[in-house]
């Protein structure tokens, strides 16, 4: 039997009720961000043109927070996740 991957809780905002039928509160699994993001796509697939782009890239105007910590400073989508660990999505807003 393989060794369990860790199930981490996400998070997503209201702006993508309409997406996943109200759900805001998802599981996911995997050793890395990397992999919770592609188990999360798994499971909701209408979600990856709203995280993703074209070109398979991480959305700039979706910021990904791990812990409570941007993943743009945890060293990339590679960084280890540990069971029980919360991953937060938020749409940026800019203007002027």
């Amino acid at each position: 039997m393989g060794r369990m991957r860790p199930s981490v809780t996400v998070h997503l905002p209201s702006l993508l009720e309409p997406v996943t039928g109200g759900v805001r509160e998802l599981s996911a699994s995997g050793g890395s961000l990397r992999e919770v993001l592609d188990d999360l796509v798994a499971r909701e697939p209408r979600l990856k043109p709203h995280l993703f782009n074209e070109a398979g890239e991480f959305r700039r105007h979706v910021l990904c927070f791990h812990n409570g910590t941007n993943t743009r400073w945890l060293g990339g989508w590679d960084a280890p996740v540990s069971d029980g660990d919360t991953i937060l999505f938020m749409q940026a807003v800019s203007g002027g």
